[in-house]
């Protein structure tokens, strides 16, 4: 553990800071999940993961379980439209406990971010939300011509400051160049398994829905214990909903009993108030 001040000024520990990760690049593989609650962070902290990302609204909650994790923060793509806008909430994010932010706009505002000694992650490649200007969600990179336009991109953003790169369903073999000839930390998603860093969703990790990007992959089925849960829910409201409408609901021991001698000092009392009426 790394001794640090935190962007907020408090004294703390860190796993990983960011000369570790360029220490170890080329030289050890780190692992990176994005988590968005409780649960899932300490999941990933039982699980020994290195760094965690998380979201702006989330990152106070995670960091108060994962201490000591270097977290990364994604500032949402259109909810923050100025570099000012964008600024404010990277320091926001900064204050509750992130190491850094991650953004998939342009160099220049990664250059902005990088100016105030913000820690900024960029996306490259495939960047889904972008994807309209690569003809749909495919592959990057496979053409020589689109893997140069690619390595150019990857040191625009080194040049912005940019510390790292989500890299994004790009060829193995490319990224794998690209990753040893720029002072960057390569997170890869979907890329094979030449990044520094190797990434996912804990939503796809675990298989918790029925259809995964083809990039991902799992390494359980939570879905099937999902169904399972409600297929048994289900089986359980048939049958109090069937029970329900009989005389034989309640069971001896779910039901609370009066014993005779009390019951019929109430009826005899009950009788009597009636009567005065």
């Amino acid at each position: 553990m790394k001794k640090i001040y935190n962007f907020s000024g408090s004294l703390s520990y860190r796993n990983y800071t960011i000369k570790d990760l360029f220490d170890v690049k080329g030289k050890k593989k780190l692992s990176q999940i994005n988590v968005k609650n409780e649960d899932e962070t300490n999941i990933a902290l039982d699980a020994k993961v290195e760094l965690l990302i998380t979201g702006l609204n989330s990152i106070k909650n995670v960091r108060s379980i994962a201490k000591n994790n270097f977290i990364t923060v994604a500032i949402p793509f259109t909810e923050f439209k100025t570099k000012d806008e964008i600024l404010k909430a990277s320091l926001e994010a900064l204050n509750k406990g992130a190491d850094a932010i991650y953004t998939a706009r342009s160099p220049y505002v990664v250059e902005f971010l990088s100016r105030e000694s913000i820690p900024v992650m960029a996306h490259l490649g495939l960047v889904p939300r972008k994807s309209i200007w690569i003809g749909g969600l495919r592959g990057v990179g496979k053409t020589a011509s689109e893997a140069l336009k690619l390595y150019q991109e990857f040191k625009t953003m080194e040049n912005a400051g940019a510390f790292a790169v989500e890299a994004e369903v790009i060829a193995d073999q490319t990224l794998k160049f690209i990753s040893e000839n720029v002072n960057l930390i390569t997170v890869s998603l979907g890329s094979g398994n030449f990044g520094d860093v190797n990434y996912l969703f804990m939503d796809d990790i675990c298989g918790e829905n029925k259809e995964i990007p083809r990039h991902a992959f799992s390494f359980a089925k939570v879905y099937k214990l999902r169904e399972k849960i409600y297929n048994e829910k289900v089986k359980a409201v048939n049958k109090f909903y069937k029970r329900a409408k009989t005389r034989k609901f309640a069971s001896l021991k779910n039901t609370v009993k009066i014993n005779n001698t009390e019951l019929q000092k109430f009826k005899k009392r009950a009788k009597l108030l009636s009567s005065q009426k």
